[in-house]
């Protein structure tokens, strides 16, 4: 869904785009939907970009259903399968760029390590497009919730790094492709 104009159904909250503050939007202003990935949607209203978590979609009469967790059932052996921990990653969107934070090379780091009480702990280092942006730690919990979403994980660590520096080559052909950087 993009460019949709709709009215909010209800009063919501949401986050202002790249400043990272948060915003109270009132029942029947009119919003355009820019985006709606990975269980939040990106709006534009009053030529402010506004990120919509989750929680408040049915404001803008959307599917919820799309921030479920990538694998629904437990594995009996009581494992962390990296596979669904890489999906669940790539429901994870920059609000500004309709691409997701995988293919953006935004990830430099997710390991599956021990913790120190003999358990298992996912960890994660990962950057932004640009340091100075007040998303990240939006981003960071998003990637949070959705990785402890997953079948046997209860312990996952997400680190907001810059070194070295995202670059635009650092994205998969795929996502050069679709950002028109090709």
């Amino acid at each position: 869904m993009v460019d949709n104009i709709t009215q909010l159904r209800r009063d919501c909250t949401g986050i202002l785009i790249p400043i990272g503050t948060e915003v109270i939007l009132k029942k029947g202003s009119q919003v355009i939907v820019t985006q709606a990935l990975g269980g939040s949607a990106t709006i534009n209203h009053d030529g402010n970009l506004i990120r919509i978590s989750s929680e408040n979609l049915d404001a803008l009469d959307l599917d919820t259903s799309e921030n479920q967790s990538v694998s629904e059932s437990e594995t009996n052996d009581g494992n962390i399968d990296m596979d669904s921990v890489w999906d669940q990653l790539r429901t994870c969107y920059d609000p500004e760029i309709p691409i997701n934070i995988v293919e953006l090379g935004l990830i430099y780091r997710c390991e599956l390590v021990e913790d120190r009480e003999g358990g298992e702990k996912i960890e994660i280092d990962m950057t932004l497009t640009a340091p100075g942006c007040g998303m990240g730690p939006f981003l960071v919990e998003d990637v949070r919730c959705k990785i402890l979403g997953i079948p046997n994980v209860s312990n996952v660590s997400v680190e907001l790094v810059f070194d070295p520096p995202w670059r635009p080559d650092m994205m998969s052909d795929e996502a050069r492709l679709e950002a028109g950087l090709y």
